[in-house]
């Protein structure tokens, strides 16, 4: 999970946000000031669409990790020496 550094249009306060959240049309209250943001690629303001750029390219970086993980073949777990088919010993009797 990738975060993304916001900083406020109104107080220029900096807090973070999930970079999952930050797409088109999402709103977030400044924590500090509480004035609404609200997230556009075409925002008027450079911190919001710094945000959104960063917010992208975080998210990119984050599914080509995914692809990479999910084609790699997993690794075959070894057996647990606690359930590897314990027997009974031949020479015990009960």
């Amino acid at each position: 999970m990738s975060f993304v550094q916001i900083q406020c249009t109104r107080c220029k306060g900096v807090f973070r946000d999930r970079a999952g959240r930050l797409q088109d049309g999402y709103s977030r209250q400044c924590p500090s000031c509480e004035v609404v943001l609200f997230f556009a690629e075409d925002s008027q303001y450079p911190f919001i669409k710094r945000a959104m750029r960063n917010a992208r390219t975080a998210r990119k970086e984050q599914h080509e990790v995914e692809v990479v993980r999910f084609a790699a073949p997993e690794p075959r777990m070894a057996r647990s020496r606690s359930f590897a088919g314990r027997t009974r010993s031949a020479g015990r009797e009960d």
